[in-house]
């Protein structure tokens, strides 16, 4: 299946923006969602809905094999051991907070270490800054080389026996590093640490393995993979989440409740307590259907031709900087336009019907490491084209026209 074709699939990226087709260049926020995905949580809706796990009527056995099914699908899509290792949650955000809340303030203590890097998003910060403070560990950090990468020389230097967590982004939403997560694994498991990644953008666009990865814990996000907003996925070895204590209680997640004392379901029934989201689930499970109908080896090798020929373009911008590496990048280039801030450059850009992020991309330590406030990214998936990114550069041209007097 061609690109054009795969577009026809996505019914959103048929419209016209402000007397323009809309060229949605925005993915690494949330990818559009195709025909299938959207059909499929309307079909749930309209034939299926009810709760899982419950009834025992006709609506709630295919409810539950929906939403069961849909656990396998993301198993066999990042080649857990089982079923049992794979949680559902609201998406990476959540899923690192119950690692962080579960698991990483029960094993640490005062004078043990935490490792992550600068580049990591605020979901993969904050939560390691809350378990240092009330655990009394230290939250070290992986220096980062002049481009935004990391060196495994410093990830051995960083590491200590006393580091009992490394949690780093498999690949960065800001610069469009793909970090050797395999190989800082070795080295944690080496020092006696667990190592947890933030799949959130390597999951929508490279084939994982968590197996391979050989990776403790790893977090996705549904929307950013043609999914639905409001589901994602938390794997764990499962001897791991069989001594982790679930975060959240109630209905669903236990096993005998007497007035005083309460035992827990099995795996991976004990962590999500409450109404699931289930249709969001379902959505899932069909996102999976279509990325791999297209596979996932196809859709990196076109991210990142896409990716070469964006870096390559904006590259002939005078005073357009490019953060992050200017190859060997995942697909996303982060710049800035002379001294235009980037929320006039996104918005001068809409007017011309092209959707870009500006702002600190919740990396606000990064920024920083970058010597800036904020930054303009263009983010590419599996339905965009090197037309949008001449449609990009020439918008991009017009801007630094109009704000000529901010440029140089």
């Amino acid at each position: 299946m061609n690109t054009k074709e795969i577009r026809q699939l996505f019914p959103i990226l048929h419209q016209e923006v402000n007397g323009h087709p809309l060229v949605y260049l925005d993915s690494a926020a949330t990818s559009q969602k195709p025909v299938s995905v959207i059909e499929a949580i309307k079909h749930y809706y309209e034939f299926d809905n009810s709760n899982v796990h419950r009834g025992v009527h006709t609506l709630g056995s295919r409810a539950t094999d929906a939403y069961e099914g849909a656990r396998e699908k993301v198993a066999k899509f990042i080649n857990a051991g089982s079923t049992e290792e794979v949680i559902f949650t609201r998406g990476t955000t959540t899923a690192l907070n119950m690692v962080a809340s579960g698991y990483a303030r029960v094993i640490c203590q005062e004078g043990d270490e935490i490792v992550i890097t600068p580049m990591e998003h605020h979901s993969n910060l904050i939560p390691w800054q809350q378990v240092a403070k009330a655990t009394g560990a230290v939250l070290k950090y992986i220096p980062l080389q002049e481009d935004g990468s990391i060196l495994l020389q410093d990830v051995e230097d960083t590491i200590t026996e006393r580091t009992k967590i490394v949690s780093v982004t498999y690949v960065s939403n800001v610069l469009g590093v793909v970090n050797p997560v395999k190989a800082i694994a070795e080295i944690a498991h080496r020092h006696g640490a667990k190592m947890v990644v933030d799949g959130a953008q390597s999951t929508p666009h490279l084939k994982v393995d968590v197996q391979d990865l050989d990776c403790d814990f790893y977090a996705l996000s549904g929307h950013k993979m043609c999914g639905p907003t409001g589901i994602g996925a938390l794997y764990g070895k499962k001897t791991l989440l069989e001594h982790m204590e679930p975060i959240e209680f109630g209905g669903e997640m236990i096993d005998h409740v007497d007035l005083y004392d309460s035992t827990w379901k099995e795996l991976p029934w004990k962590f999500e307590g409450g109404t699931p989201v289930i249709a969001g689930a379902v959505g899932l499970g069909a996102a999976i259907d279509f990325l791999e109908s297209i596979g996932m080896d196809e859709i990196e090798r076109h991210e990142r031709q896409l990716t070469a020929y964006a870096v390559e373009r904006l590259s002939e911008i005078e005073d357009l900087k490019i953060y992050g590496p200017l190859t060997d990048r995942a697909g996303l280039v982060t710049f800035n336009l002379g001294d235009v801030h980037p929320h006039d450059v996104a918005t001068v850009l809409d007017t011309d019907g092209i959707a870009i992020r500006a702002g600190h991309h919740c990396c606000q330590p990064l920024m920083r490491w970058l010597q800036v406030s904020s930054t303009a990214r263009a983010s590419f998936y599996l339905y965009n084209t090197e037309e949008d990114i001449d449609r990009l550069v020439a918008s991009l041209l017009k801007t630094k026209e109009y704000f000529g007097h901010a440029i140089g």
